[in-house]
């Protein structure tokens, strides 16, 4: 009995020692130490084993965009562009050393290697002969603004090549820079305020602005130096040079009615989301009309009156030689050419033409240009 009861008070039967023997080992793992390491060892597998499966290329650090299917935009003759600009406001490129692309060349600098092509959260709209080139390349100094060099003509001829084109001309750029392009035709064509739109509604717009006299008459030089056999300015100014009627078909007539196209941009931006810069001012005052814009583009004031030296042959500032060159830099040749003498008469009856406009046009703006004015003081 005292054999059985041992039996017993060991918690096997004589016929289960097997049984039992076998449990024991099974569960039996060592002295405890070893088993206190056992965790560790079974999460260090996991994490080589974790680590292993990304370097090979099965881990996604952040998930693709999904193009938003609630949304379509239409575009001007009536299809539907689904997500065209909402799918994806970034491309990213893959970087050098990507399995997938090429190297890159190696006199390729590292801004156009690295960042993504965004589209431009801010367009210089207007107007041609205003002074859009020197605020574009006044603004290429700031060390964040980055933009095309050339005018895309994306919402007013390209449209229809779609919204992958026209980002693909855009540079890339990196974190707290911000995206630019001009192209001065947007603000006189009538598509454009609601293609811009579909882009972005936070797109934010420039317009320089001249005096309309003084800005047809350069924008009919420019024409005149590339078509010597241009009529004179005041048979293309005037239907009829006895009764003085403007002709408004003319672009360089038509442009200068600003009133009329600003209109066009307010259906669809508020008057915030617009800078008029003045074209005279920048000329003047390069350095302040620059503060102007930085700060409406939210930019820190980088680029101010250290950057520029007044050129008197051409007749408007340029930039100081930048670090690295031989010379400073000032706009090409077809800046700053001189003007046909135009017959006092005629630029009196168009000055008269465009005042009723001009003073609209402060009224819309909030900002007299003084463009009358000035005239008068000169007695033109």
């Amino acid at each position: 009995m005292r054999h059985v009861s041992r039996v017993a008070s060991s918690g096997c039967g004589v016929r289960l020692m097997g049984s039992c023997s076998r449990w024991r080992a099974a569960f039996n793992f060592g002295p405890p130490r070893a088993q206190s390491k056992l965790p560790v060892f079974l999460a260090m597998i996991f994490l080589f084993t974790y680590l292993f499966y990304c370097l090979n290329g099965h881990c996604e650090s952040s998930p693709r965009p999904v193009p938003d299917q609630q949304n379509p935009i239409q575009n001007y003759d009536g299809r539907e562009q689904r997500a065209a600009f909402g799918a994806s406001q970034v491309v990213r490129e893959p970087l050098p050393d990507s399995p997938n692309s090429d190297a890159p060349p190696k006199n390729m600098s590292t801004a156009d290697t690295f960042g993504s092509k965004k589209f431009p959260q801010a367009i210089i709209i207007g107007v041609k002969k205003g002074g859009t080139r020197a605020l574009l390349e006044f603004l290429r100094i700031h060390p964040d603004v980055r933009a095309v060099g050339s005018e895309p003509h994306f919402f007013d001829r390209f449209y229809d090549k779609g919204p992958d084109w026209y980002r693909s001309l855009m540079p890339r750029t990196l974190e707290g820079q911000i995206t630019m392009e001009k192209t001065p035709s947007y603000f006189i064509t009538k598509e454009a305020p609601r293609r811009v739109f579909s882009m972005s509604r936070h797109t934010k717009l420039i317009v320089v602005v001249r005096d309309p006299v003084t800005r047809a008459v350069s924008d009919y030089a420019q024409t005149l130096s590339k078509s010597p056999g241009l009529p004179s300015f005041q048979n293309l100014a005037f239907r009829n040079a006895t009764a003085g009627l403007i002709d408004t078909s003319w672009s360089a007539v038509r442009i200068g009615i600003y009133a009329k196209h600003l209109e066009s941009w307010l259906r669809f931006f508020p008057l915030s989301g617009l800078l008029f810069v003045s074209g005279e001012r920048l000329v003047a005052d390069p350095a302040g009309e620059m503060g102007r814009v930085q700060d409406f583009l939210g930019l820190k004031r980088v680029v101010t009156d250290k950057h520029f030296y007044f050129n008197q042959t051409k007749g408007f500032p340029c930039l100081k030689k930048p670090e690295g060159s031989s010379r400073p830099r000032c706009l090409g040749k077809s800046k700053g050419r001189p003007h046909p003498r135009i017959p006092p008469d005629a630029l009196r009856r168009l000055r008269d033409f465009y005042r009723p406009f001009n003073l609209k046009f402060y009224q819309m703006t909030g900002h007299d240009f003084g463009w009358d004015s000035a005239a008068q003081r000169r007695g033109s």
